[in-house]
């Protein structure tokens, strides 16, 4: 099933949006986007991204970016670093609204006590396997723990014990007082706070207790007065939780919440959980693989945040799950590039041409734009020679009829240069062919023959004496199936193809000072950037994504 697409701002959030102004409130709205610390950004939250900081600039908001940092065994800065990076690379300006979730820990304690001072929060000694047994099932309910009734003076003596590190990791947690028999399992005596003793990013060694995401969250809203907190589904049995938070608590502000779909991406995983075990088994090689689905591996695949942007404004929000063929990603990249990337002729798997009857040492320069769909592109000078290298699959020795590129006694004409033909091939003692000998009509320059003939064949070629080596990582989809994992394990659907290397590849020596982030367009090829293994003495690029699309030849039909 396919995502569908719908008018851009024709959604549910943003009628919403405009009801809340039309209110006539003075207030302007205010969104976030609050990702934890504990893992790389993926294509998923680039969605999320853009439609925080969308909304916000499109009503003349502002979005905040705020790091959920309440789980400090599972977050670094390494992570806090990449995802500011991430956000920006995406386009988005969060300003001096930089927030974290440490920034209101003494405050989220203190309303812990306001929550124990009124009889709606208690100190708990079960075990995690003890507190899964009493919580019930969706179809039981849950049993009240049997320290569910102590005093507020034990439990707020109890929890201040807790702060001051009196008891070990897991011994206690404090909890909601809510209800054990409700339908919705998350009202069912929530943790608020557990015992943690792990070194957090920001706050060191200050705190040994820790509030869940739950009770942080909707919380940190408040304090921030967010106007419209976005999230995806799975939250919508956690929005009654936040309610309830909301209307016991003293906050300042009440954020309203609206849950949209998340995406889901075919040959793809979003999950941090399988990206994370990607990473570390060494499946891939690491979070800026331009195989993974990670903005980090799709910056360093050459994908433009423009092209980002763009795929994410065609995604529906809305409510009904759904999975987004990769081919609509693809095609956003590539119609991107096809206005964005400048051109350049490169031979992946080079075959040796020798023009017998062009001048030895003789060197001419052809001009060549340097984008045809872009007018004010500009044009730059591709050298010419006697000896050059096409690449080995535009010469076949027994051609078929409707070949029109080389073969013996086959004419082609070479991009911005000369109309060759091949006259004879030249065989190792294995019989591969390693060199054609071929003639040029000097009076076909620019693509005209002196008697008017048409030729039909047009290839890229690179000059020998000119070209300068490169090093291409051509990657694929990283798992052969549309669902992975569908069938059996996720990783069984990886696919052993994702990655080929070619070693011998020559380009036109315009690409010699090229550096990393560049993306070009290999004539005939496809769209590659420079890879940041690029040094002074190698040139290594990644294929973004292939010249063919078959996305878009299907909206069209």
């Amino acid at each position: 099933m396919s995502e569908t697409t719908e008018p851009t701002g024709q959604d549910f959030i943003r009628t919403a949006i405009r009801s809340y102004l039309e209110t006539g409130t003075n207030r302007s709205v205010i969104t976030r986007f609050p990702p934890e610390p504990n893992g790389y950004l993926h294509i998923g939250h680039a969605k999320s991204i853009c439609l925080n900081f969308g909304i916000a600039d499109e009503f003349s908001g502002r979005c905040h970016l705020r790091f959920d940092d309440t789980n400090p065994a599972k977050e670094e800065l390494e992570y806090i670093e990449s995802i500011k990076r991430d956000v920006s690379w995406l386009g988005f300006d969060w300003g001096e609204h930089l927030y974290y979730a440490s920034d209101y820990f003494e405050q989220l304690y203190e309303w812990a006590l306001y929550l124990i001072d009124e009889g709606l929060a208690y100190v708990d000694d079960l075990s995690a396997e003890e507190m899964r047994e009493f919580r019930g099932t969706l179809t039981e309910p849950g049993r009240n723990s049997p320290h569910r009734d102590r005093s507020i003076d034990e439990n707020r003596a109890l929890f201040e014990q807790m702060r001051a590190g009196d008891f070990d990791d897991g011994a206690k947690v404090l909890r909601a007082k809510i209800d054990m028999a409700s339908g919705n399992i998350n009202l069912r005596d929530p943790v608020l706070y557990r015992i943690l003793r792990a070194e957090h990013p920001r706050t060191g060694n200050a705190w040994c207790i820790y509030p869940t995401y739950d009770f942080a969250h909707g919380q940190s809203d408040a304090i921030e007065e967010i106007t419209h907190s976005l999230c995806t589904l799975e939250f919508e049995d956690h929005r009654p939780l936040y309610d309830w938070f909301i209307e016991k608590l003293p906050v300042p502000s009440e954020p309203k919440q609206y849950e949209f779909s998340r995406l889901e991406l075919t040959h793809t995983v979003l999950s941090k959980r399988k990206l994370i075990q990607l990473v570390q088994e060494g499946h891939v090689k690491g979070w800026d693989d331009p195989r993974m689905p990670t903005i980090s591996g799709l910056r360093r695949r050459g994908v433009p945040p423009g092209a980002v942007r763009d795929f994410v404004s065609r995604l529906a929000i809305g409510k009904n799950k759904g999975t987004v063929e990769i081919e609509m990603l693809e095609f956003c990249i590539r119609e991107y590039l096809n206005t964005h990337a400048e051109r350049r002729m490169a031979v992946l798997n080079p075959l040796k041409v020798v023009i017998e009857n062009y001048p030895e040492g003789q060197v001419e320069e052809f001009e060549a734009k340097n984008n045809p769909a872009v007018e004010d592109a500009g044009t730059r000078k591709v050298p010419f020679s006697r000896v050059i290298y096409v690449d080995r699959d535009d010469f076949m020795e027994d051609p078929p009829k409707k070949f029109f590129r080389l073969g013996p006694g086959r004419e082609v004409r070479l991009r911005f240069a000369y109309a060759i033909t091949c006259a004879e091939i030249v065989k190792d003692a294995n019989g591969e062919v390693t060199e054609l000998r071929c003639t040029y009509d000097p009076e076909s320059k620019g693509g005209k023959t002196s008697d008017g003939r048409k030729v039909k064949g047009v290839i890229h070629w690179v000059s020998a004496e000119h070209g300068i080596p490169f090093e291409a990582r051509l990657y694929d989809h990283l798992f052969r199936e549309a669902e992975p994992g569908k069938s059996g394990e996720v990783l069984d659907d990886l696919n052993p193809n994702s990655l080929e290397v070619v070693m011998e590849g020559i380009a036109e020596q315009s690409l010699f000072n090229a550096a990393p982030g560049e993306v070009f367009q290999f004539e005939r090829t496809g769209y590659f950037s420079v890879d940041p293994d690029t040094d002074g003495k190698r040139l290594v690029v990644n294929r973004t994504v292939g010249l063919r699309d078959t996305w878009g030849k299907m909206q069209k039909a």
